[in-house]
This record gives C-alpha cells, structure tokens and sequence, in this order.
C-alpha cells in the first residue's frame, strides 16, 4: 500500500471490550508465512471470528472504520502483519488507553492512527458506540482530539509517528529524503571503504571479494 498522508479519519466505530490483546489476537502465526501486505482480511481475529457473537461478526458494526479497544492493544510479537490485517480489514484507527511499543511504531509506518486515552474516556465511547452504533468517531490529528457524540477527548500520539501519519511517510520515504545527506556522506568516506551508489548497491571495495481520511 501507498502511504497517504492521514490528518482526520472519520468513520463508525467497533467496541472490543478486551485487555491485553496481543499479536497473535490479531492475527495467528500460521497466517503471517505469506510475503506483501495485502490479502490478511480473512484473518484478522481469525479464532474469535468463529463465535457468531463476536463483535466484529455483528451487521450493527459491519462497515467500522474505528475500533476501540481495551488496554495494552497489541502487546506480544512484534508481528507488522497485525497492523496490515487491521489495514485490511478497513480500521483506520485503533483507540485504546495504552498499546504494544512496536505495535504502535508499526501502526504509524502503515497509516493506522493509534490514538491514546484515559480508560474512563476509552468507557464513556464503549458505551456511546454500543448505544447507537451508527454515531460516527472522528480522530483528529491536527487537534489531537476524538469527537464522538458531545465527547471531545484529547489524546496522546508520539511527534514522531503524528509527524509520519500526516506525511503520509513510511521509513523508506523517510531515508529517501535524506538522500542528499547520505550522499555527501558517501564522498568523504575514504575510498577503501564499502560505498552506497545511486542504484542503491553496495560497491566493493578495491581489490575486496566479492506499510474517509482527509490529506493535509
């Protein structure tokens, strides 16, 4: 997938009334042997999918762009396939009072907003959402706000993947703009050295063997 820079998602919401979460959760390890980013749709929550009442089965909350889950989200492997199945599955934002480190770092490389909240404010939009849910969450990047209903909670991101979401970079993005730094490096490496050359192979040294949203 391309990244796209993300500045404010809107969209239905899913309450998962779970804590602790972990990777596996979110997608098994059997389904992780495949290579590319696409196609985990199917997976995502595969063995809690099997129960005909598990949230994300039922017709109220088909279409959700939101989820809103319990605390410590993604913990367990540092698995980047829980992000992509969440991607695939069409959640743009996961909100929950705390997450995994790595899953959250991965989320911001893949375009998943990873807002964080109080666990009382994470309740009150639980309840809201299972009261009606077609009310319609939005996580605002710029703001750094959640509005739901008359809810208006602000949360906490790192700058460095709010930064990333909104320029829509991923970490190859990211080095590419720093192609000019890298380059003036490489000159003043002496010449005995490895070098990194603009088709982005390594040279040898001399005599050496040889991852609604609206854009901003």
């Amino acid at each position: 997938m391309s990244p796209v820079p993300v500045v404010r998602h809107t969209g239905t919401a899913a309450p998962l009334r779970r804590r602790d979460v972990d990777t596996d959760q979110i997608i098994p390890a059997e389904f992780c042997k495949r290579l590319g980013r696409t196609g985990y749709e199917d997976t995502l929550f595969h063995r809690w999918r099997q129960d005909a009442d598990f949230v994300l089965n039922l017709p109220l909350y088909a279409g959700a762009s939101v989820l809103v889950a319990g605390p410590d989200f993604g913990i367990g492997s540092s698995r980047e396939h829980a992000v992509w199945a969440l991607r695939d599955f069409g959640f743009r934002a996961v909100i929950a009072s705390s997450f995994g480190d790595i899953f959250r770092a991965n989320a911001a490389k893949n375009q998943l907003v990873t807002p964080r909240m109080p666990e009382e404010a994470v309740e009150r939009l639980w309840e809201l959402i299972e009261a009606d849910p077609a009310t319609e969450v939005t996580v605002d990047l710029q703001e750094r706000l959640v509005l739901a209903g008359s809810m208006r909670v602000p949360f906490e991101i790192g700058e460095h993947s709010r930064w990333q979401l909104m320029n829509g970079l991923d970490d190859i993005e990211i080095t590419l703009r720093r192609g000019g730094g890298i380059d003036a490096h490489e000159q003043r490496r002496p010449a005995w050295l490895p070098r990194v050359v603009a088709s982005g192979a390594a040279a040898r040294p001399a005599g050496g063997a040889s991852g609604r949203a609206e854009a901003g």
